[in-house]
């Protein structure tokens, strides 16, 4: 049984002081590898990619390649990994949430497993919550990566363009954000062939700030709609509808439940704005949940509350963080 099975093995209470175990491991090479010049440092990347193809696995490397890309960082950036910030990428790879407080650098924490797992050639996606930090890492922690061999790619929402999102997630590294890693993930599903497709697969991913993303985010849906032109047209013709509607009157609230409902004499009002004779008749128009749509938006999304208007768009805000969530619609 290898190290890390051991490890993997080992009891929760365990597992620190394993990965703590394997600390001066790697620092014992630490002088060895800082002897060597900069091109022998960066020829380490090849060898360790040989050994991959002789059958090694990257468990096999993790000691080896983590000595190499804390020497990278101290050349590339002036900053040395602490044996803490080891134990914490050695956590990352294998799959575990690290907590880590705020200034024990966690950045700088990502780039070890990320160079190793980069290493296979299969990709890495570096998952963080903006476009500045997702910006940010990859130029700054990008230099590394770079340094070391390994291409490095940027996916935000300003890059459209297929070529080139193409180019990025073909690196060996790429930053992105988690709204335009999951809704490049669903247009890929949405794709005809896969030359169409811009990612090219999921190996290994390393998610920032792994509470907000995958707890407090993941209560809104990424969701791609089609037709965009003829909602947009409905929603503003219904829009217009519901302002001459009263509450009590043509539809009751209960905002506890967050439930709005037509009543008899609103849907009668509306028919009549519509100029259709049964609503319910409609089916295929869907008017009656774009009504009970247009009324949820109208009593219970609060401007400056809910969503923000910033460039003339409507920006989502997140009930829990207070963050905007850019690229976000709500899913009804």
């Amino acid at each position: 049984m290898s190290l890390f099975s051991r490890v993997l093995r080992s009891g929760e209470g365990r597992k620190v002081k394993a990965l703590e175990a394997i600390v001066p491991d790697i620092n014992a090479l630490s002088d060895a590898t800082a002897a060597l010049d900069d091109d022998a440092l960066r020829a380490r990347t090849g060898e360790f990619r040989l050994r991959l193809e002789n059958g090694e696995d990257l468990d096999d490397l993790l000691v080896e390649s983590f000595a190499v890309v804390r020497e990278a960082a101290w050349r590339v950036i002036g900053q040395r990994h602490y044996d803490v910030q080891m134990m914490g990428g050695m956590a990352l790879h294998l799959g575990w949430v690290a907590e880590m407080r705020t200034g024990e650098g966690k950045t700088l924490v990502s780039t070890l497993p990320a160079y190793l797992n980069g290493l296979s050639g299969r990709g890495v996606h570096l998952c963080t919550v903006n476009d500045y930090l997702a910006s940010r890492d990859a130029e700054w922690m990008g230099q590394i990566h770079r340094w070391l061999g390994l291409s490095v790619g940027l996916v935000v929402p300003d890059a459209r363009d297929r070529v080139q999102k193409r180019a990025a997630y073909a690196s060996d590294i790429t930053y992105g954000t988690n709204n335009e890693l999951g809704f490049d993930y669903l247009r890929d599903n949405m794709a005809m062939s896969d030359a169409e497709k811009s990612q090219r697969g999921h190996a290994f991913c390393i998610v920032d700030e792994v509470d907000s993303i995958l707890i407090d985010e993941a209560r809104t849906p990424l969701i791609i709609s089609g037709r965009l032109s003829e909602a947009a047209a409905l929603y503003q013709r219904f829009a217009a509808v519901v302002r001459g509607l009263e509450p009590d009157h043509h539809y009751d609230v209960d905002e506890e439940k967050g439930i709005v409902a037509p009543t008899e004499d609103g849907v009668h009002a509306v028919e009549a704005a519509l100029g259709v004779e049964n609503l319910y008749d409609q089916v295929s128009s869907n008017l009656v949940h774009q009504l009970q749509s247009a009324l949820k938006a109208k009593e219970l999304h609060l401007r400056d509350k809910d969503y923000i208007i910033s460039n003339g768009e409507v920006r989502i805000v997140d009930e829990f963080t207070g963050r905007v969530l850019e690229g976000r619609r709500w899913s009804d």
